[in-house]
């Protein structure tokens, strides 16, 4: 992987969490650091840490500011702001429509203020934070499921359109991970994820290796990879396990 020393990098959602984690990674490589969060306090508090820059806002008009605060050249950009969305497909239109435009058009906006730039310059890097539940899927949480898969086949049509001209795309796909986020999954999370959490810290070292083998599929839970061969080998049987799993959480909050 080439040196990421001066490189301008761009952390969304980075106020805590996987992002948090990720900024204070890449600033150790020496990299430039703009940290985005809708939280400004959390943002600045980030970024004193790491000698970064705060770009506080939402994730989704991020792009020309953290480019002017960089001064003119984002190298690395990662699409990490996530919503945590549960509810069934009853989940009022409100849920599903914030739980799109976060976990899926956020990547999107940015893709389209980038790739310009990068295909201009002959390189780039995008990195998706998507989630298991982008590659298999999570029980209790429609929204988050299903702009999470949404979020998946952005980042992997990127990778397969543009890579000839130098793209480098990353889709990080971890279960559960210690943060506020899978405290809020409630009896969900605590059934599915909590288990196997493991720290914001992992998910970022998962990254840089990812990145040094320059993988497109980072999987910081590597069970998860035999979970979607079996779903892709054997689809019903999957999903009459996953169903088991659904009814076993019923049973739980009776």
């Amino acid at each position: 992987m080439e040196s990421l020393r001066d490189k301008g990098v761009v952390v969304t959602g980075a106020g805590g969490g996987i992002g948090a984690a990720l900024a204070r990674r890449f600033a150790a490589e020496g990299a430039r650091v703009v940290v985005n969060d809708l939280d400004g306090a959390k943002a600045a508090a980030v970024a004193d840490e790491v000698g970064g820059i705060a770009v506080p806002g939402d994730a989704s008009g991020i792009v020309p500011r953290a480019t002017e605060a960089l001064g003119g050249t984002v190298d690395v950009y990662c699409a990490n702001a996530g919503l945590g969305s549960g509810g069934t497909e009853a989940a009022p239109e409100e849920v599903w429509a914030a739980a799109w435009d976060v976990n899926v058009m956020a990547h999107v906006r940015a893709a389209q203020a980038l790739l310009p730039g990068w295909l201009e310059r002959g390189g780039g890097r995008f990195v998706s934070t998507v989630s298991a539940a982008g590659l298999l899927t999570m029980i209790g949480a429609a929204p988050y499921s299903v702009s999470k898969h949404g979020a998946y086949a952005f980042a992997e049509w990127l990778s397969l359109t543009y890579r000839h001209r130098g793209l480098k795309v990353h889709a990080i796909c971890p279960q559960g991970v210690r943060t506020d986020m899978l405290a809020a999954t409630g009896t969900a999370g605590d059934l599915v994820l909590a288990p196997t959490a493991i720290e914001p810290e992992a998910v970022a070292a998962a990254l840089f290796a990812g990145m040094a083998e320059d993988r497109f599929l980072i999987l910081p839970h590597p069970e998860v990879a035999a979970y979607y061969q079996a779903r892709a080998a054997t689809p019903d049987k999957w999903l009459t396990g996953m169903n088991h799993l659904q009814q076993k959480w019923e049973e739980a909050q009776r």
